[in-house]
């Protein structure tokens, strides 16, 4: 969300000193076509973490699908 200008056409100073994101995987700025990655290499890479398992999501464990029928 783009801070609004005030009536005399300044920017809140707050507005000015907010640091643009930064990719997760790298820390260069992030860019607009791949956001919040900085390129899609760091997309890439990104996906290919969660496809691998480094990244968890905490929780239960889960059975595999059919496990409850096969109990019936």
């Amino acid at each position: 969300m783009t801070p609004k200008a005030r009536s005399d056409g300044t920017v809140p100073k707050r507005a000015r000193s907010a640091k643009a994101p930064k990719c997760p995987i790298c820390a260069k700025p992030a860019a607009p076509d791949y956001r919040p990655f900085c390129s899609k290499a760091c997309a890439d890479e990104d996906l290919g973490r969660w496809l691998s398992g480094r990244y968890v999501v905490p929780g239960e464990p889960v059975g595999r699908e059919g496990d409850d029928e096969a109990k019936d």
